[in-house]
């Protein structure tokens, strides 16, 4: 699964829970900044091949 950001076609590898919008799957790249705003939940997917 790719990741759900615009423009990025890496390995999706953690779902973010995020309250004021729809959860979706991002790469680690992706989930690094998007998990420090407040409220985002951050979850390693168990079928992710690898984390850079």
């Amino acid at each position: 699964m790719e990741c759900a950001e615009d423009d990025c076609d890496d390995e999706a590898a953690v779902r973010l829970h995020v309250p004021w919008d729809a959860n979706r799957e991002v790469c680690t790249s992706h989930a690094r900044v998007l998990a420090r705003q407040d409220g985002v939940v951050a979850e390693p997917l168990a079928d992710a091949e690898e984390w850079r």
